[in-house]
């Protein structure tokens, strides 16, 4: 996966491919790893009927302080989602897949399978594992072996139920005002990471 030429690879928004290649408007959604709900609250205001699933509490607190609608959130691991079976027509893993601990890749997966509907749709956004936000951020948090492992994970799922509609590769461009503002979003996901910049950007 790392050895994928990126040069040509062209540049787009997520939430522009996301809308192109799901019609939402008025499927249940699942977002699992939803994170502080950007995506949540964006499928939301797309007319999707959205729950979002996170296993921490911050990050959860964090997105219900910003609700615009019908969504809601629960907590809950994608290797047990708290979800009955046959409940979403889409389940959406957003960057969210290689944090899932290696071991339980495979059930988080067949976890996805269980709580689709027949002919439901598994939408994964895995991330490469190079680009210059993946160096600045390797030095406190390399995820080389997480990002391979999940899209290996990925390649294994097509033999136990799903089937590849498309693969597609592309960047986008992530910006911060300053430092600063990359440090906080850095801790506001793990706030062990506090450690790795004391000192930094301080000046």
């Amino acid at each position: 996966m790392t050895n994928i030429d990126t040069s040509n690879i062209p540049s787009r928004k997520h939430q522009e491919v996301l809308a192109e290649l799901l019609d939402v408007q008025n499927k249940n959604v699942l977002d699992v790893g939803c994170g502080n709900g950007h995506l949540t609250r964006l499928m939301t205001e797309l007319g999707a009927n959205v729950i979002g699933i996170d296993p921490a509490t911050r990050q959860l607190q964090r997105a219900r302080l910003k609700t615009i609608g019908s969504e809601f959130y629960l907590q809950g691991a994608a290797e047990k989602l708290p979800i009955g079976d046959n409940t979403a027509q889409i389940i959406v893993f957003f960057n969210s897949l290689h944090h899932v601990p290696v071991n339980y890749l495979g059930t988080a997966l067949n976890e996805a399978h269980r709580a689709l509907k027949d002919n439901g749709i598994l939408y994964i956004s895995e991330p490469l594992a190079k680009g210059p936000l993946f160096e600045l951020s390797r030095t406190f948090n390399d995820e080389t072996i997480v990002r391979e492992e999940a899209y290996e994970a990925i390649k294994g799922a097509l033999k136990n139920g799903f089937v590849e509609e498309k693969e597609l590769f592309y960047k986008t461009d992530v910006y911060y005002a300053d430092f600063r503002a990359y440090r906080e979003n850095s801790i506001s996901i793990n706030p062990e990471r506090d450690i790795y910049f004391q000192g930094a950007g301080d000046n």
